[in-house]
């Protein structure tokens, strides 16, 4: 809004040719990044005073870990406040023009609105079951197919290299121009309405301790903000997605807006989401922070390469899926508790421990995934 509103003055007023700034993608990103972070700070808390207000407070599982009864009552649906302070800033920051963004920000705002009905009615039946998982899903994959056919559709307002490579699969470590799979359009959508759908899960199952998920998140977004930026960019004429030999995508670094509001909520958020948590975040957050970073790999086509960037979200996922498998099948369970942080708390790990360790992965990873932007 910011940049539609403004940047044009600068050619009718020469004093105000300083706007020409508002051009440049990294400072919007910073100013995106400081305005979600100053947003979350100031509003968090008058938000957790009406939260505790309204007795809006955490439902515990009674077959969870034995330390979680004294998070009982915590204020809950914090996320809310977290998608206030991403989504304004990115309203304010970025070029709305842009689909990539449009879609990403719908999925966001989309998954928040079932992350919330599942948290009211959990609070409202006082009990840890809320929306049924079938609806749950039936919401997820509408709302992530329309986005994706947005961006499949709205060819007129993308540049040709996004046409030309939107259905292509880019195998990670490989040089994209040689190695990617182009699929049919049939089995393509299906795939990234797949991803997205799966993001958001995984990222709901990680959050279950004090600043687990929304640290892996941050991580995450700042990885897929200097994908998205070096996809888009071009310095003195050349393009860095050509040197680097990944898909070359004009329109994607206008994301890396996006990304930054992730981290600047998501840095103001864990201020009072660390351990002992004040609030949590809800599945209003999880899920919706989760279908965003689903639509971030899809749209700088980091599709397999967000299973090594997110092994996290993605080993929490693989531990409940087996853990039920092995226990219709066998009558016997894997681990001591899934998802496999609550495994390492019923062996022992004090929170914090697991809350770090997990991060450090995370760190990890990610370092490990922009280290394919080079060995090609």
């Amino acid at each position: 809004m910011i940049y539609e509103l403004f940047y044009p003055l600068k050619s009718h007023y020469s004093w105000l040719s300083w706007l020409n700034v508002l051009r440049y993608i990294p400072f919007r990103t910073i100013m995106a990044t400081i305005t979600a972070m100053l947003l979350t700070f100031v509003l968090a808390p008058w938000f957790i005073r009406e939260l505790q207000k309204k007795q809006i407070g955490q439902v515990v599982r009674s077959t969870g870990p034995e330390t979680h009864k004294i998070k009982a009552g915590t204020p809950t649906m914090g996320g809310a406040l977290i998608l206030l302070s991403l989504l304004l800033p990115t309203v304010l920051w970025a070029d709305l023009r842009n689909p990539f963004v449009l879609a990403t920000t719908a999925v966001t705002a989309g998954y928040g609105v079932i992350g919330y009905l599942d948290d009211y009615l959990k609070l409202k039946r006082k009990s840890s079951g809320g929306l049924a998982g079938r609806y749950k899903l039936l919401g997820q994959v509408l709302i992530g197919g329309s986005a994706i056919a947005y961006t499949f559709l709205a060819t007129s307002k993308l540049p040709a290299d996004w046409n030309e490579i939107k259905t292509h699969l880019a195998i990670p470590f490989l040089a994209f121009s040689k190695h990617s799979i182009d699929l049919p359009m049939g089995v393509y959508v299906p795939f990234a309405v797949f991803v997205v759908v799966a993001t958001s899960n995984a990222v709901n199952l990680t959050d279950g301790l004090d600043g687990l998920a929304i640290g892996p998140v941050m991580i995450n977004a700042g990885t897929y903000l200097i994908w998205a930026y070096v996809a888009g960019a071009t310095l003195f004429g050349f393009s860095l997605a050509t040197y680097l030999d990944i898909p070359k995508i004009a329109s994607c670094g206008e994301l890396s807006v996006y990304c930054g509001s992730i981290i600047g909520a998501g840095i103001g958020f864990l201020w009072y989401n660390t351990y002992p948590a004040q609030v949590f975040m809800g599945d209003v957050g999880s899920l919706a922070l989760g279908g965003g970073l689903g639509m971030l790999a899809v749209c700088t086509k980091n599709e397999l390469l967000s299973i090594i960037l997110g092994g996290i979200f993605f080993i929490e996922t693989v531990s409940v899926i087996t853990q039920v498998i092995s226990f219709k099948l066998t009558g016997k369970r894997i681990f001591l508790m899934a998802p496999i942080h609550h495994h390492y708390e019923k062996k022992g790990w004090a929170e914090p421990k697991i809350i770090v360790r997990f991060w450090i992965i995370s760190i990890l990873l990610a370092l490990f995934a922009l280290a394919s932007l080079k060995l090609r």
